[in-house]
């Protein structure tokens, strides 16, 4: 068999990256172990959260599937930090996992260009220091020029419950037993992360009068910007919480825990850790919140979010019925731990592709990230520069400034991982321009060049972006002049009266005044959504501080479109420390402002380097401004 790309894997990386390749044109195939099992979620059924939130948007913008998908299948939708500021506003939604999964399945089966392949990828073909094709079961070979590899955590996957260790990558599901080896052979750093689950517990046995309730959001917000509304019955979540007692039972069982008695080697993820790891490293909490989150419309599964464990399974039945509302709880299905082997992201440049080996891409937890948002993302980007690679065009790339997408891949390739690696906001230097409302702004255009858009929705994406120009410019040449009627209006929403006339933009930058207080006033000419009416409220009220946000920028920018050559001797630069040069060396960073982001890279090393640099260019003739 021959195929232009083959994708390895059917989680959510897997699935943005087969659709991004062939629907760039790329004949392609993705291997999996089972159908069935495309777009599982094996964790936690929801989709977003505060940053993740952010990509899902940035994957929806590049037409990506992730968005509709949640959409189309969430249960309970949510906008987080929602009486904070813009920039850290993020959507989560519950979904129906056997729903969604369902809908991800029908997406990779109606594609054209992809062909669905069962079976587990047992090695890699390479011929010199380019990928040429994989074996599927040992036997079967499938010629291609890009392979991206999506194999979450299944490499030597090992799962967890006290004493009991059980082979495989999910529950009831087996692991990748060879790939592994085969990218340790091409001389690949292969590592050990760990993550884990929390039990499963029958929705019939909970007491739900004893908790607190969480309706999702009224009216929906929808993840996709091609959706401007959902109207669909929600589900609530419920809270309760860990207590003392919850906490010394973990306690006395510590010596049988496989994160404590050493039967867990690898590192575990830091922002969302075992239920016994915050016992222990939060010692000072006598409390712990659970958020019980139904698995469907139909499903009597419940998650709760919140305990994660790996303990035996007689220690996590006494510790949950110790937990109020849970005391007579049935566990449908223990929690666990899982290791597995992932590849140390400094093997990858920005395009997700291993600097050593043309044609060979890696997404999601290969990368040691976790999430299904994090894998999607890199999932999109990984296919999007596999299509261009069998093309024979320049790879695509975006630059920290543009996309939360690419604040984490610059995060993975400049700095590795020591544990899985979680989107926050925090994590963006200019999170203000990187809002949830305006992902398509950025990105969308992006998306066109790649031909990832259809005419159809291009002209609705140019319709929507001329619909909010026009509205802020009626803002702006709107004017209000001073009279009786104009005041009482301002005095009864609790704003200063005027005394000179002015335009609406001056007025909704008055911090006491919405955007949707103006509208109810001040009718507009066109009916936007709430994503454009908040994205307008936002770029008119923090329009000085996101011009200055552009500045720095641009000042960043000109640091990264200074290209180091790939054969820079750091060595020759004595103005460097050893430990610098170390790093340099070690990272061989593609840019200037990649290498100001590398740990113990000081501003007079990039100095340095940027005067070196300018000579380096000077003698080919290449003059360059840093």
């Amino acid at each position: 068999m021959k195929f232009d790309s083959v994708i390895i894997g059917g989680g959510h990386a897997g699935i943005e990256a087969a659709l991004a390749c062939a629907r760039m044109g790329a004949s392609t195939a993705m291997v999996t172990f089972s159908k069935d099992t495309i777009g599982a979620m094996s964790c936690n059924p929801a989709i977003g959260g505060l940053g993740k939130g952010q990509l899902v948007k940035e994957i929806d913008a590049l037409f990506g599937e992730m968005g509709l998908a949640i959409d189309e299948t969430g249960i309970q939708f949510r906008t987080l930090n929602a009486s904070k500021g813009p920039a850290v506003r993020s959507s989560r939604a519950q979904a129906d996992g056997e729903l969604y999964s369902r809908r991800m399945i029908r997406a990779i089966e109606q594609c054209p260009n992809l062909t669905l392949i069962e079976g587990e990828v047992s090695s890699l073909v390479t011929q010199g220091n380019k990928i040429t094709g994989i074996y599927v079961d040992r036997e079967l070979l499938i010629e291609a020029r890009a392979v991206v590899i999506t194999s979450g955590t299944f490499l030597k996957g090992l799962m967890h419950t006290g004493e009991k260790q059980t082979v495989g990558g999910r529950f009831s599901d087996k692991s990748a037993t060879t790939l592994s080896d085969s990218l340790r052979d091409l001389g690949l750093n292969i590592r050990r992360l760990k993550t884990g689950t929390p039990a499963r517990l029958s929705k019939k046995t909970i007491d739900f009068s004893r908790l607190i309730e969480q309706p999702g959001d009224d009216p929906i917000r929808p993840f996709s910007f091609r959706n401007k509304e959902i109207a669909r019955k929600q589900i609530s979540c419920w809270l309760t919480s860990t207590n003392e007692k919850t906490h010394e039972i973990i306690r006395r069982n510590r010596d049988r825990s496989p994160l404590f008695n050493g039967q867990i080697q690898s590192g575990g993820p830091r922002y969302c850790p075992s239920i016994e790891d915050k016992v222990y490293r939060f010692a000072d909490k006598n409390c712990h919140h659970i958020f019980l989150e139904p698995e469907g419309y139909e499903s009597n599964i419940v998650y709760p979010n919140g305990i994660s464990t790996s303990l035996p399974a007689d220690v996590q039945e006494e510790f949950i019925r110790s937990i109020e509302g849970l005391e007579q709880a049935e566990i449908i299905r223990h929690g666990y731990a899982v290791e597995y082997d992932f590849v140390d992201p400094r093997e990858l440049n920005h395009a997700l592709k291993i600097k050593s080996i043309e044609g060979l891409y890696c997404a999601g937890q290969i990368n040691g990230t976790s999430g299904y948002e994090e894998a999607g993302a890199q999932g999109i980007i990984a296919g999007i520069n596999a299509a261009l690679f069998v093309q024979d065009k320049e790879p695509f790339t975006l630059q920290r400034s543009e996309a939360y997408i690419a604040v984490m891949i610059d995060d993975l390739v400049t700095l590795g991982v020591l544990e899985p690696y979680r989107m926050f906001t925090s994590r963006a230097e200019y999170r203000l321009h990187l809002r949830e409302d305006n992902a398509a702004s950025r990105l969308s255009s992006y998306a066109r060049k790649l031909g990832l858009i259809s005419d159809t929705e291009w002209n609705k994406f140019c319709c929507l972006e001329e619909q909010v120009q026009s509205e802020k410019e009626r803002l702006f040449n709107t004017y209000i002049m001073p009279s009786a009627q104009e005041n009482e209006y301002l005095s009864s929403i609790g704003s200063a009266e005027i005394s000179d006339s002015l335009n609406l933009a001056t007025l909704l930058r008055r911090p006491e005044i919405s955007y949707f207080q103006l509208c109810e006033h001040y009718l507009p000419d066109v009916t936007l959504s709430s994503r454009e009416l908040e994205r307008i409220e936002t770029e008119i009220k923090f329009e000085g501080y996101l011009k200055r946000q552009e500045q720095d920028i641009e000042r960043m920018r000109r640091m990264e479109d200074v290209k180091i050559p790939t054969d820079f001797s750091y060595d020759e630069l004595k103005a460097l420390s050893i430990e610098v040069r170390e790093r340099l060396n070690s990272s061989r960073p593609e840019t200037l402002g990649q290498a100001a982001r590398l740990s113990g890279v000081t501003p007079a090393a990039v100095s340095a380097i940027s005067i070196v640099l300018r000579r380096y260019k000077s003698s080919t003739n290449q003059i360059i401004n840093v």
